[in-house]
């Protein structure tokens, strides 16, 4: 049990997708963590014991949902020797070695409180060495130390050869081969899956790599098929319109990326028979090419390959958000994390980029990156706005999100199942940032 508090005399952004916003507005939290009542301050009593917080002049809002994290490394651009294909099996190697095992196993840990301390309150690892974020998971559920919800996958699902492997995947190249590497990632405690059902962009070996489709339809509805007998969402890397194509007719519950659509795409996004819940969501996630874009290649230290296939990758990203707007797909949020140029501590990047490139408004996103994620990963009756009922998932800014999202770039509380961090701190790379800002 947490000491019970009242947030008071803030604007609240509530994280529907009109962005409604209460003014001078009272949230009282209980002893267990959850909202008990929220209303205007000058109406409503806050009981005798609670800690009282002004938050005059500055605003609350969900914690955000980060719903396609990777943990193995902070965002800096890697050296081209780690992801060359002459050393890609020495790397996986030593990475599930007794030494290699403990320094992935901190650097998820430290990763994971870098995102709750941007105000992160619950994430989604898709693509993992081992099973390291299931153990940081478990650390936390525990009360060993405060950090956010984790839904953690284990390494992704990937055929031979395929995007992911062998890093971070367990390989199969049949249906149940592919099934049964859901059942183990299952034992060791996964709640989340990961597929590759094409090619990526970050260790593409040829142009047009990227997008390409891998993993055939009947593989992937394999693993559906596993899975959702778990009650377990599904998500699949797809970067091209026949990967997306496969991978919903599968049943896969979010596609991660995403591309050009057909009407067949659109259909199936909102009517997926397959799928756990009877439809499946957008997750784009920009970050993931954009600087590869925006950035000269001496600065981020990619080859022509990986350049062009970004470029090619980021247009289809582009199409697909705008097709999925104009649609009433369901979109969520993502960062990528982990990959070059992309931070643990840079969510509202994410954000500020489908806002400004994408198209959505920023109501929308912050929609996406809260209530809509919530939903998505099936949460939504538990976190992912600020109502009555909710676990005090929270996060306040200086100022208005909705009139840009760089206020979130440093929260001045943020509370997880109503645990407050009074004075969040992340470690910050500025000659990174300073790239990142130039465009």
């Amino acid at each position: 049990m947490s000491r019970p508090f009242a947030l008071t005399n803030a604007s609240v952004v509530v994280g529907d997708r009109e962005g409604s916003t209460l003014s001078e507005t009272t949230v009282v939290v209980n002893g267990a963590g959850m909202i008990e009542n929220i209303g205007p301050s000058s109406e409503l009593d806050v009981p005798s014991g609670y800690r009282q917080i002004d938050l005059s002049g500055r605003f609350v809002l969900p914690g955000l949902i980060n719903a396609h994290a990777h943990l193995f490394s902070n965002g800096k651009p890697l050296p081209p020797l780690l992801t060359s294909e002459s050393a890609e099996n020495l790397v996986a190697g030593f990475m599930r070695s007794f030494i290699g095992k403990r320094v992935v196993k901190k650097r998820a840990r430290t990763n994971i409180l870098t995102q709750l301390n941007s105000g992160v309150t619950t994430l989604r690892s898709l693509g993992d060495v081992g099973y390291e974020a299931v153990e940081v998971r478990n650390e936390i559920e525990r009360g060993d130390y405060l950090g956010p919800r984790v839904f953690a996958s284990g390494p992704l699902l990937a055929i031979s050869g395929g995007h992911g492997a062998p890093q971070i995947a367990l390989i199969s190249d049949s249906p149940w081969e592919a099934r049964r590497n859901v059942r183990i990632n299952l034992r060791a405690g996964t709640t989340a899956i990961k597929i590759s059902a094409t090619g990526g962009v970050t260790d593409a070996r040829a142009i047009g790599e990227a997008g390409r489709p891998q993993m055939t339809e009947e593989e992937m509805t394999a693993i559906c098929e596993e899975a959702h007998n778990a009650g377990i969402v599904v998500a699949a890397h797809a970067q091209s319109p026949e990967g997306l194509k496969a991978a919903l007719r599968a049943g896969v519950d979010t596609i991660e990326h995403g591309s050009s659509m057909d009407q067949e795409i659109i259909e199936l996004f909102k009517h997926n028979p397959r799928s756990l819940h009877g439809s499946s969501a957008l997750i784009p996630t920009l970050q993931a090419c954009l600087p590869l874009v925006k950035l000269e290649q001496q600065v981020t230290g990619i080859d022509d390959i990986v350049r062009a296939n970004a470029e090619m990758i980021y247009e289809e990203m582009l199409q697909g958000i705008q097709t999925a707007r104009d649609n009433d797909i369901t979109i969520g949020m993502g960062t990528d994390s982990a990959l070059t140029y992309v931070t643990h501590y840079n969510t509202w990047r994410e954000m500020d980029y489908v806002v400004r490139y994408g198209g959505l408004s920023t109501a929308a996103e912050l929609h996406a990156a809260t209530e809509a994620n919530a939903r998505i990963l099936g949460i939504d009756q538990e976190t992912g706005s600020v109502r009555i009922g909710k676990a005090a998932d929270l996060l306040v800014v200086g100022s208005n999100p909705l009139t840009g999202f760089r206020a979130l770039a440093d929260p001045q509380l943020v509370i997880v199942r109503g645990e407050i961090i009074e004075q969040p701190k992340t470690e910050k790379y500025p000659e990174l940032d300073e790239k990142l800002d130039s465009f």
